[in-house]
């Protein structure tokens, strides 16, 4: 495509429709889960099929729709995404079970699974390198708009006008967004290759196997039996995955771009980046909760890290296109890991502002690291292969999110009976646990600002240097 023959700030307003969609549902739906136990008649574990079917369909899939996106063209798929995105909200609110709430969500999930692998995809192919950062952190600016509001708009939907409503507020945003991207986004034709259905068929295995494992394992026992077969499966499928991909014409994922060391460590960093996040994300309303805070008040404590990241996302984004992404990154990657070790030193008299002053330090770092990594990694695909780099990206944040809920739980709950068995006072028992947490979080940083660094500084993963480098990818 070429950089100059439409208006660029028009086709991203007509993509950051379609990246606001999600976080408001995802946080609205959140919010809704006590509300959905109550009205069909559930307990709590079925009610989190909810969420985590939707999880494991939208991370599972997004490698296939990111090469579809290659094959038939990025704006055919985003339309293609916000039209099954919107359809199945309408429905979603006339489901008369929770079998039919779950079935649907997985529906929604392959909606949602368009439009996130699409979304930074079509920012780069229209956007030249100069723009292209403050136009990812304007994306990710509306991403943290959808975090902000969302659990305060689900709050008043679920209060005024039903459950239902939660999702009737999808249609008219899914539909207006399908209309201005049919109108301002450019088509392009895409690449004409044979679809690989059976590497596409055993990715998804691998992946939800291996999603499943991480997030249940601990509910259902590391060493039992549903956690051994999950681990396995993944295992098998991601062997069949490797072999498939390195004997078709056209494979689903092309290893080739793993030699790229600025998309590999990039990733590496986004995945976590976004393991320190949900770590912090999900550990804090616990330890609020734990310090008398209300319901509300917790919510306006939570939003400061998004408020922040809305700040400054598109300015971090400005000087990414200016300075590049190595220093950027790493400085973003530390300012985070120093919030959440500041957060290791909150105890039971904090204050609202201690707390919040800590949350919004994490929102800063987060965004001074997030656009900047984006925009290098996207920057440095191949204009054949953005819809993959697009979804692969996507797909590493999604399983961050759910090792850092994962790890942190875990490390969160093990140390908590280490110390109430060593008869430490329940309130000192729980205090250390997250704040142990909260160090863990921190290192996740701090090894994100190391892949962040060494991007620019390692030579070319080629031959004799990628088994050189590989220890690295598997920190």
């Amino acid at each position: 495509m070429s950089h100059k023959n439409y208006n660029r700030w028009a086709i991203l307003s007509a993509v950051v429709i379609g990246s606001i969609m999600g976080p408001i549902d995802g946080s609205i739906v959140n919010i809704a889960m006590p509300e959905f136990t109550k009205v069909f008649h559930t307990n709590i574990t079925t009610v989190s099929w909810v969420s985590m079917t939707y999880l494991l369909v939208l991370s599972s899939l997004m490698m296939t729709f990111g090469r579809l996106g290659d094959m038939l063209g990025y704006k055919k798929l985003y339309q293609y995404g916000l039209l099954t995105f919107s359809i199945s909200s309408a429905v979603l609110s006339l489901s008369v079970n929770i079998y039919m709430l779950i079935i649907m969500r997985a529906i929604q999930a392959i909606g949602a699974g368009m439009l996130m692998s699409m979304t930074s995809a079509i920012i780069t192919s229209v956007f030249p390198p100069n723009e292209r950062g403050k136009a990812l952190g304007i994306n990710a600016m509306s991403i943290s708009i959808g975090l902000a509001i969302g659990p305060t708009l689900g709050g008043f939907l679920l209060s005024n006008l039903g459950w239902q409503s939660i999702f009737y507020i999808n249609v008219p945003i899914g539909i207006i967004g399908y209309i201005w991207a049919h109108i301002v986004v450019p088509d392009n034709k895409g690449v004409p290759e044979k679809f690989d259905i059976y590497g596409s068929i055993s990715f998804f295995v691998f992946l939800a196997s291996l999603l499943l494992f991480i997030s249940e394992g601990g509910t259902w026992g590391w060493t039992s039996l549903p956690s051994i077969i999950s681990l396995l499966t993944s295992l098998t499928f991601l062997t069949i995955f490797v072999i498939i991909e390195n004997k078709v014409d056209f494979p689903m994922f092309d290893f080739s771009l793993l030699k790229i060391r600025s998309f590999t460590f990039g990733n590496i960093s986004i995945l976590l980046n976004f393991m320190a996040q949900n770590t912090m994300t999900f550990l804090t309303p616990f330890l609020l909760q734990h310090l008398g805070f209300t319901t509300e008040k917790t919510g306006i404590i939570m939003t400061s890290f998004p408020l922040i990241m809305f700040v400054v996302a598109p300015l971090s984004g400005i000087l990414a296109d200016r300075y590049g992404a190595q220093i950027l990154s790493t400085t973003g990657a530390v300012i985070s890991a120093t919030a959440l070790f500041l957060m290791a030193t909150l105890t039971e008299k904090s204050t609202m502002f201690a707390i919040m002053a800590r949350l919004a330090l994490f929102g800063v770092g987060n965004a001074i690291f997030q656009t900047p990594n984006n925009s290098a990694i996207m920057g440095s695909a191949p204009k054949n292969r953005l819809g993959v780099a697009s979804a692969f990206l996507a797909t590493m944040r999604n399983v961050g999110m759910v090792m850092g809920i994962a790890v942190g739980s875990a490390i969160f709950t093990n140390r908590l009976k280490a110390y109430q068995a060593l008869k430490f006072y329940s309130n000192a028992a729980f205090m250390i646990a997250i704040k142990e947490a909260y160090i863990a979080a921190g290192i996740f940083s701090l090894i994100c600002a190391f892949t962040s660094l060494v991007r620019n500084n390692v030579k070319s993963i080629k031959g004799k240097d990628w088994f050189k480098w590989r220890p690295l990818l598997l920190l």
